[in-house]
């Protein structure tokens, strides 16, 4: 299914669909769970959990952890932070150890710069910026995009559009010409990428292949693709 016009921005979400980064974050939740005296999750919980941000992930992992125990949430502020530090030290250095990029990646990006090689493209995650760089260096995955912003880079997160909106303000400049929202296409694997197009007013186009497929579909994104081989097409830009 394709957007039917070539869109003049491209905005991709990190994990879960330009890299499958389950097993790290999944180590790490569980590393914290375990350093706090915590029962570890499953793969397969820690991944619904992932999409909102690094606090959001620690505090929803916390929470299912103590409710496995028996025990109440401790909704305490100062406990959770203190628990987001130690999650974020743990994957400074963990990062890497078994994250990889999806397959079709880095070839459909190679298609899309070769048809059209002005055409604008960045990434917009809720994970903390400076991992999200560094994991993009290391593949070489920053050599497609003009900007890399993350969880922490605003006052906001997705699906909050300010990100977003930033991103098609600066792509303008740099390609001298104002780009509409409705030019631009937000890709994601979850309902807090669909939420965010739909916010910031723009097209979705939704990667099944990802870490949210339940919940990004039932968001309904306007184009969706079962593999990353699939964009230039599903794009309109082959």
């Amino acid at each position: 299914m394709s957007c039917g016009y070539v869109p003049k921005l491209l905005v991709f979400d990190l994990d879960g669909t330009l890299i499958d980064s389950r097993r790290d974050l999944t180590n790490t939740v569980n590393a914290m769970l375990a350093h706090h005296g915590k029962m570890t999750l499953s793969e397969a919980i820690v991944a619904s959990y992932i999409g909102d941000g690094a606090g959001v992930l620690v505090r929803r992992a916390l929470a299912h952890a103590h409710a496995i125990a028996d025990e109440p949430d401790p909704h305490d502020d100062a406990f959770v932070e203190e628990a987001l530090e130690w999650f974020i030290a743990y994957y400074k250095v963990h990062k890497l150890d078994y994250t990889t990029v999806y397959p079709g990646v880095m070839e459909a990006l190679a298609t899309i710069r070769r048809a059209h090689p002005a055409l604008p493209m960045a990434v917009l995650t809720n994970k903390p910026v400076m991992p999200s760089r560094a994991i993009c260096e290391h593949f070489g995955l920053d050599t497609y995009f003009f900007a890399n912003y993350g969880g922490n880079s605003f006052a906001t997160k997705k699906p909050d559009p300010e990100g977003l909106l930033r991103l098609i303000a600066e792509a303008s400049a740099l390609v001298g010409q104002e780009i509409a929202a409705a030019d631009t296409v937000m890709v994601g694997d979850s309902h807090v990428d669909v939420e965010t197009a739909r916010a910031g007013g723009t097209v979705s186009l939704g990667c099944t292949f990802g870490l949210s497929p339940e919940s990004l579909m039932a968001a309904r994104p306007d184009l969706s693709v079962d593999h990353a081989e699939e964009w230039p097409q599903a794009l309109g830009l082959v």
